[in-house]
């Protein structure tokens, strides 16, 4: 159970983000300031707000300790403050003037790094409050950064869509392309994943982006040979781009915030859905959880900060959401998990996950399958299962009958999911129009003439067309 217990609306403008310390909650805005409550009664402190930036306040976070907040503007600088009374202890400006747009401390509170619009990324010292590296990305604004609970890197996402690892040293470890619309905002789960090979650290990080989904990826760190960044799953819920993203301090739940003006909380073990909360009237743009207790604050285009409490009990009363807003074929395994429990068959869900069942496994299953490979050995389980499967593949018919043409990829003949427009100005799912390169002489799969160039250009308006109506489909 959850409910709101406050709506803070002491801003001007658009809420841009908010953060917890262990006693207060700071908030800014596009008003150029930041805010501070007190956590015992969501009053305003005596010296809020802070008034510093002479653009719009992007982005704020306390140090792990909670004595410094550190807020980065529109006009390049991260400003550095005293929590405790307001005081400004140092103003650190960007060394390309470029808006800073995310600051990040480190968990040992000895560095704090902000990134710009111009993909710049600098590493500042807190003690000194001097520049102690600085480094660039190649593409795109840099807009979300998460330090790893270890503290021996950090991780950056751009509005080109690439999440960058760097080390302490600001050496750029890995680039991955996550998100194809842009990133939004990354956040680290603060407790190890159990279960990891002894020498050997597991951590979940989230990103979100343009592209409407939460992405999770699990990163271990091995104490001599560096570590290895995998993409686990997708969580699904949201029907627009989704602005925020940000771990419980246990682990156990993770919220995000959306341009379809809805908070969903997740379960992080099972990716059930908890709660979706609907309460704000514009864009949500950020979230975030308290240390020490069970509060959420979610900020939005609407001007207000609005504070949730949850009952202790709440993971235990997840409740199993509604079918995945996409086709079966292209469900996660956690997709999978859901609906294995919606359908009464959760004492199957350790099986497939340990079988990496995704949606287009489920489809292939057959009698022969479950009972050899997945080892269920009641007949009648394997019957009720091949049941269910046969109404999704049922669905799956159904739906596919009624896919407009147009969203339709000419190679695959399946509905496109990253569509691409070629030379021959047709629109081709990405993956399929590559392969078609490589393998069929470069010729147009339409006209079979030569193609004039090789560039494939992202068609973002048909792919948003595409989610308008999947989303459409699955509330009907």
């Amino acid at each position: 159970m959850v409910k709101l217990i406050h709506t803070l609306a002491d801003h001007d403008d658009d809420v841009n983000c908010c953060a917890f310390s262990s006693s207060l909650l700071a908030t800014c805005s596009l008003d150029k300031t930041i805010r501070l409550y007190s956590l015992s009664d969501f009053t305003e402190v005596p010296y809020s707000p802070l008034k510093f930036h002479t653009y719009a306040v992007h982005c704020c976070c306390f140090s792990p300790s909670g004595h410094i907040l550190a807020s980065c503007s529109t006009d390049g600088t991260t400003v550095l403050w005293d929590a405790q009374n307001g005081q400004i202890l140092a103003v650190m400006e960007q060394p390309s003037g470029s808006p800073v747009r995310v600051c990040r401390f480190s968990p040992d509170s000895t560095c704090l790094v902000s990134g710009a619009s111009d993909g710049t990324v600098v590493l500042w010292n807190t003690q000194s409050y001097k520049l102690h590296r600085c480094a660039s990305v190649k593409d795109g604004s840099l807009v979300a950064c998460a330090f790893s609970p270890p503290g021996n890197l950090f991780v950056t996402g751009s509005s080109c869509g690439d999440l960058t690892v760097w080390d302490d040293k600001m050496r750029c470890l890995h680039n991955e392309k996550a998100h194809d619309l842009g990133i939004t905002c990354c956040d680290f789960s603060s407790q190890p994943v159990p279960g990891g090979e002894e020498g050997l650290q597991f951590f979940q990080l989230a990103s979100c982006g343009q592209d409407c989904q939460i992405k999770i990826w699990v990163i271990s760190f091995i104490h001599i040979l560096g570590f290895e960044l995998k993409y686990k799953s997708t969580l699904t819920g949201h029907c627009a781009p989704v602005l925020a993203c940000a771990f419980s301090h246990d682990g156990q739940m993770l919220v995000s915030g959306s341009v379809d003006k809805s908070v969903i909380v997740y379960d992080t073990n099972t990716e059930n859905i908890l709660h979706t909360l609907t309460q704000h009237t514009r864009y949500v743009t950020t979230c975030a959880f308290a240390p020490n207790i069970l509060l959420l604050a979610t900020g939005s285009m609407d001007k207000t900060v609005k504070i949730w409490q949850f009952e202790k009990e709440t993971l235990c009363q997840a409740k199993i959401p509604d079918q995945p807003k996409q086709f079966t074929e292209n469900w996660s395994e956690g997709d999978v998990s859901n609906w294995l429990c919606a359908e009464g068959l959760e004492d199957l869900v350790d099986i497939f996950k340990m079988n990496n069942i995704d949606g287009r496994e489920l489809l292939n299953l057959t009698k022969e399958s479950l009972a050899d490979d997945l080892k269920i050995e009641s007949l009648g389980l394997r019957s009720k299962v091949l049941r269910k499967i046969e109404e999704l593949r049922t669905k799956v018919k159904t739906l596919s009958s009624e896919i407009p043409d147009e969203f339709i990829c000419p190679i695959t003949r399946e509905l496109m999911k990253d569509p691409v427009i070629a030379s021959d100005g047709y629109s081709y799912e990405k993956e399929a129009m590559e392969n078609w390169i490589s393998k069929k002489k470069r010729t147009s799969p339409m006209t079979n003439l030569v193609l004039s160039s090789m560039i494939l250009t992202p068609n973002r308006t048909l792919k948003m067309a595409i989610n308008r109506w999947l989303s459409e489909t699955h509330q009907k």
